[in-house]
């Protein structure tokens, strides 16, 4: 498969200097550390190795990935190990797809504070899902899901909400059964998640505020002020928040390729950048609004550059979380417990898989399709002064 003709790199390299020069007040190391380190992946300056076809003998030197989170180049293999261990994990039941989104009026101060709101997001939507999934009025079973944050719409404009896929079904209160949805296209009421979130979100929040965990700069400075602080929160609980259900959907086959979609997804992909041209990049985008028809947007670059260091996220921030029994500390006994109060599918086949028990080689040759294997790890400096590989033709 070949590559796209333009990546976000290429356009870094080309203006990227030219925005550091002009940064604006919000410009911060870790902005620059992810603009360098996406300009340099898989280039000599990262150094890398020399590998050898275990077939032919065909030799060619590749250059290390710069593993940034924000780097579009860097994503597959990432997501793809991520999904290898997630699949011992996936129980044979639907899984459901929720999203809880902040509203618009948050997002400013949720650039602000990034770790504090974020951290607010992923916490009170899964207190949500617990609590509401625990009412017996509802399903009265302890729910397990994984929860990944994303921070923009598909124009890269700040748009904070949290994917959640979650096993349709729970442990009972004593862990002897699997308890199932009353009505399985019903799994959990849309509206009462809504209404739960927005007042344990608000809840936090306030407490947040009166305990000094917020900071404000610029236009919002005058929100210090307690007064004007409970005035935003009375305005927020004016009207409903959004948290968006789709029905449950397929099991462990179809659970891995969907959340193959969100998990290490970046604001933007190489793949719909159309143009860099006379300062303009083009780009596609989806138009949730009139049937996802896919549209094209053009942005001055520096404005593009600004849109994209939005979804910078703090250092250290994990952005896929897990919670019930997929908590890192309780999957390891209530995982398998899940599995044998689950019957036994009908079919004696397994799921379907396109993959062989074998490892796949993460690269192959371009002249034999042989596994490339690695014959000398090379510095920086060691590509810049050695000679290219002898090409065979």
């Amino acid at each position: 498969m070949k590559g796209p003709l333009l990546e976000l790199a290429d356009i870094i390299a080309d203006a990227g200097n030219r925005f550091m020069d002009g940064a604006p007040a919000w410009f911060t190391w870790l902005h620059l550390k992810v603009l360098v380190a996406i300009e340099r992946c898989r280039t000599a300056a990262m150094g890398g190795h020399l590998d050898q076809c275990s077939g032919c003998g065909h030799r060619a030197i590749s250059y290390n990935s710069c593993r940034n989170r924000h780097c579009p180049r860097c994503k597959s293999q990432v997501r793809d190990r991520w999904l290898a261990a997630r699949r011992a994990e996936l129980l044979a039941t639907p899984y459901a797809h929720i999203v809880f989104t902040l509203p618009h009026q948050l997002a400013p101060l949720a650039l602000q504070n990034k770790e504090v709101i974020y951290g607010l997001l992923f916490r009170c939507s899964a207190q949500t899902l617990i609590e509401i999934a625990a009412d017996p009025q509802h399903l009265g079973a302890e729910i397990g899901f994984f929860s990944v944050l994303h921070t923009w719409n598909q124009k890269l404009q700040h748009h904070p909400h949290v994917h959640c896929v979650v096993a349709a079904g729970g442990l009972s209160g004593d862990h002897a059964q699997w308890v199932r949805p009353r009505n399985p296209r019903f799994f959990l009421p849309q509206g009462v998640l809504g209404e739960v979130f927005r007042g344990k979100f608000l809840e936090e929040l306030q407490l947040a505020h009166s305990s000094g965990q917020l900071q404000f700069h610029g236009m919002l400075r005058g929100l210090a002020q307690p007064k004007l602080f409970r005035s935003l929160i009375r305005q927020l609980y004016s009207f409903p928040w959004v948290a968006y259900c789709k029905p449950p959907f397929g099991g462990p086959v179809q659970v891995l390729r969907y959340l193959g979609a969100y998990t290490h997804r970046v604001a933007i992909s190489n793949h719909r950048l159309v143009s860099f041209v006379d300062g303009q990049v083009t780009f596609r985008w989806r138009d949730s609004a009139h049937k996802n028809k896919k549209r094209l947007l053009s942005l001055p670059v520096d404005e593009f550059l600004r849109r994209f260091l939005l979804h910078v996220l703090p250092r250290g921030f994990v952005r896929i979380r897990h919670f019930g029994f997929l908590a890192s500390r309780r999957r390891g006994t209530l995982v398998p417990l899940c599995k044998r109060l689950l019957p036994v599918p009908s079919s004696p086949s397994r799921p379907a898989s396109t993959h062989s028990d074998s490892p796949v080689p993460l690269w192959t040759c371009p002249l034999c399709s042989g596994p490339m294997v690695v014959v000398e790890r090379l510095s920086a400096l060691q590509i810049k002064v050695r000679p290219p590989p002898e090409v065979h033709l």
